[in-house]
């Protein structure tokens, strides 16, 4: 995925290209708050991260709450109590999160309660 930043506009004129209408009222709702995650749920999907819970597991503390820009698959076990947040997860790794008692969040629920997604890394 790229690293470097790109403008507000830029994110705008790519938030129009999307078809979802809820991806596009997430990218637009977080342009002004969290422009690092608003320019990556912007990228196409193809570029988008695929994440496994083993490498998840590598990289989180216990009880953090961190984001995927893109989908949670299920390869490996999660052993630490987390809360994910992202836009998908595969039903197996969303089994899997539960029986860690971990929870599992989509994007369009946590910014109901969360609208710039403070204090979540992204990951």
């Amino acid at each position: 995925m790229e690293t470097r930043t790109i403008s507000k506009t830029h994110i705008s004129q790519r938030a129009a290209t999307k078809a979802n209408p809820y991806l596009v009222s997430a990218i637009i709702q977080l342009k002004n708050t969290n422009t690092r995650v608003a320019q990556l749920l912007s990228f196409p999907r193809k570029k988008w991260a695929s994440v496994n819970l083993s490498d998840l597991d590598k990289v989180v503390k216990d009880g953090e709450k961190v984001f995927v820009a893109g989908k949670v698959l299920s390869s490996g076990d999660l052993t630490k109590k987390i809360k994910i947040i992202s836009w998908s997860a595969s039903e197996k790794a969303i089994e899997k999160i539960k029986a860690a008692k971990s929870e599992f969040i989509t994007l369009q629920e946590e910014l109901k309660t969360n609208k710039d997604l403070r204090g979540v890394r992204i990951i």
